[in-house]
């Protein structure tokens, strides 16, 4: 629910306006504008979505809600002037609208929920959590709002007198207290009456980034139930103990949905009540593709309804009359979407050449009326809202927020298809700007993160900025995407990298086939596991000029022991296993790209964050060392803040800075070469 938690993904799926030149550059990459989190009215009149801009001068992203005329797509500003805004939901009447923002002054700011009359005035605030509030939704009759808050450290006094130990579990390493659980609670909707709802050892899914928001609430038509996903505790290392149940809104009693004891997430209601839609993984194999299942209320394990589908389902919403699903995943270079009934085959959404932002799940609503709210980019158009009446109709955008990129010459994108180990595989080509195909230009490679992600032909401000400096960008997907179906999905279990690097090399033949790459002039680069894909290729081939290993993740063993993922590593791993169990220790090693960091000779810009949990500094220190050991040409730049990549727009664009600039001392200021004519 908190938009904060996903400025990275924002970063790198929204939306620069125009600097004064044609040129895309760093000046139009700070001028950013952000939609998320569309949500039509009950009337299917309006949309509410959330509008973010970049505040360099004070180093923040500024949230507001806007209100857009679905007829007209006439537009106005609701929340101008509040913080932290985000997580819009229409009252069930239509006549009020709730959302989150902060309150309170430092170190004791949180997030509230706060609900607008439409007919005017301003927002009064509905909730007072001491811990905040991650998350809420309305009760179908609009007289409560059940919220999920955080509890108390059970040992707060005793912390103020630094008696601040506390017990390890499967946390990450640079946790600096126990992990507290979330529950639920209720208030009325005149801010009345609030009330505990849920209590326990167990907790609610929170959002963790990168990745997709907390589970949410999901009530049920009649107000009498709420389905959530369990936890049996809140270490974010045992998320895979994860259960749905059915929580009376009376008295708190629940009861579980299905025999299982693991891996369920993220329920649905149908609009009638029956039936419970949920996450699941593919023929209940843990390392396989997540799909949809469907059960009854009244229990039972349900079918898997995305089967026959094949693609790793980001998210499900239900369409009116309860008969079909909207479902959403990475289909080869784009991002889809499809109608699922109950039973039988899906039905593409033919969203023409708009691709849905799908960073870790579908940012889109459906309305009453069938309507679907999304918001999208096209290659060279940055995001914007798009709105179908219906799933056959149309695209139409609704905004125009960044009207002023259209004076931007971007770089045209084009999939490239190849083949490799039985895999038809694919990715993407960005061109310069001002590409001609009688010469030759450097090769760089941004390789996408994950590895269960995919590079698409979305708008990506970052792969622009990468184009036009006159390099052909190449990002490449490769096995363990989640763009093919599950068997492309499932070959990198037990094969880290030595399968994935066949993959992106085989890729980068392919492109070189075209007779349009200086082979000279080849760099790779990437952030997270494209660090991981960069390292292993750097200790592999010796075709580069030139790498940047962003938050790479360089041993696998580091990762398991220290990463807030930890244990969950195992997954990747002949017997679910641990390092030090079943002679499972040389697997791990094998596949960390540390192994072969002797072999590294290319000049390698690496950059970390000092609280990044998701992929612990420590990975790029070995590395760091080893190479400067060596005498390889290296930098090596931290950034004091937590997260697996900043979330201020200064430190970010001054990453993509010196990402650009490495490379380019590296390749020479000189870009492009006739064919044929050599380097």
């Amino acid at each position: 629910m908190r938009l904060k938690s996903c400025i990275f993904i924002l970063l790198l799926t929204m939306l620069p306006a125009a600097a004064s030149a044609k040129q895309f550059d760093e000046s139009a990459l700070r001028t950013l504008v952000g939609l998320a989190d569309p949500q039509i009215s009950p009337d299917a009149k309006r949309i509410a979505v959330v509008i973010s801009h970049a505040d360099f001068d004070k180093d923040e992203y500024r949230n507001d809600i806007m209100l857009v005329d679905v007829a007209t797509g006439a537009s106005r500003t609701l929340t101008n002037g509040r913080d932290g805004v985000g997580s819009p939901r229409w009252s069930p009447s239509g006549d009020s609208l709730a959302f989150v923002a902060r309150t309170g002054d430092p170190p004791d700011v949180e997030e509230q929920i706060f609900v607008m009359p439409l007919d005017g005035g301003d927002a009064s605030q509905l909730t007072h959590a001491k811990n905040g509030v991650e998350q809420f939704a309305w009760r179908p009759d609009g007289e409560q709002v059940a919220y999920v808050t955080p509890d108390a450290q059970r040992n707060a006094a005793a912390i103020k007198d630094h008696r601040d130990e506390f017990v390890v579990s499967d946390n990450a390493y640079l946790d600096r207290s126990a992990s507290v659980p979330s529950h639920i609670w209720i208030v009325n909707s005149d801010g009345t009456g609030d009330r505990r709802l849920t209590s326990g050892s167990w907790s609610l899914p929170s959002s963790e980034p990168p990745g997709p928001p907390g589970s949410p609430l999901s009530w049920s038509s009649d107000g009498k139930h709420i389905a959530i996903t369990r936890l049996e505790n809140p270490v974010y290392g045992d998320n895979d103990r994860s259960t749905i149940e059915v929580i009376d809104a009376k008295t708190g009693a629940a009861r579980k949905l299905s025999s299982r004891t693991m891996w369920e997430s993220f329920p649905a209601y149908s609009p009638d009540g029956t039936n419970v839609a949920y996450e699941y993984p593919h023929d209940s194999d843990p390392t396989n593709i997540n799909s949809i299942w469907v059960g009854g209320v009244s229990g039972g394990d349900g079918a898997e309804v995305t089967k026959s589908l094949d693609r790793h389902i980001v998210r499900a919403l239900w369409m009116p009359g309860g008969k079909s699903l909207l479902v959403a995943a990475h289909d080869g270079t784009s991002a889809a979407m499809w109608i699922q009934p109950l039973s039988g085959a899906a039905i593409r959404v033919d969203t023409g050449d708009v691709q849905p932002n799908e960073a870790f799940w579908l940012d889109a609503d459906v309305g009453r009326d069938g309507a679907i709210a999304f918001t999208g980019s096209k290659s060279n158009d940055p995001t914007e809202l798009w709105y179908m009446a219906s799933p056959t109709s149309t695209p139409r955008r609704l905004t125009d927020v960044n009207a002023a990129s259209d004076s931007i010459d971007y770089g045209r994108m084009q999939p490239v298809q190849w083949q490799a180990d039985g895999f038809a595989e694919d990715g993407v080509i960005t061109y310069p700007p001002d590409f001609v195909a009688a010469k030759k230009y450097p090769l760089v490679l941004n390789i996408h993160g994950g590895p269960n992600s995919a590079s698409t032909t979305a708008f990506n401000p970052f792969t622009q900025l990468l184009a036009a400096n006159g390099w052909l960008v190449f990002s490449p997907n490769y096995r363990g995407s989640d763009n093919l179906g599950n068997a492309y999905w499932h070959a990198i279990f037990n094969d880290a990298g030595d399968g994935p690097g066949r993959d992106v090399m085989a890729g980068v033949d392919a492109v070189e086939k075209m007779g349009i790459v200086d082979e000279s002039k080849i760099a790779v680069s990437g952030w997270s596991y494209g660090g991981f894909m960069t390292s292993w290729l750097e200790g592999h081939y010796s075709v580069w000029r030139v790498a940047v290993a962003g938050a790479a993740v360089n041993n696998l063993v580091d990762e398991y022991a220290l990463s807030d993922n930890n244990v969950g590593v195992r997954y990747g791993f002949p017997g679910l296993s641990s390092p030090w169990a079943g002679g499972t220790l040389s697997a791990y090693v094998a596949q960390s790209p540390l192994t072969y960091a002797d072999k590294i000779k290319t000049p390698t810009l690496i950059m970390s964050d000092v609280g990044d949990t998701r992929v612990p500094i420590t990975q790029s220190y070995e590395m760091y060392h080893e190479l400067k050991e060596k005498g390889v040409s290296v930098d090596f730049w931290a950034y004091p803040v937590s997260g697996h990549h900043p979330g201020d727009p200064v430190r970010q664009v001054d990453i993509y800075r010196r990402w650009v600039a490495w490379i380019a001392d590296h390749f020479g200021r000189s870009s492009q070469t006739t064919a044929g004519s050599g380097s």
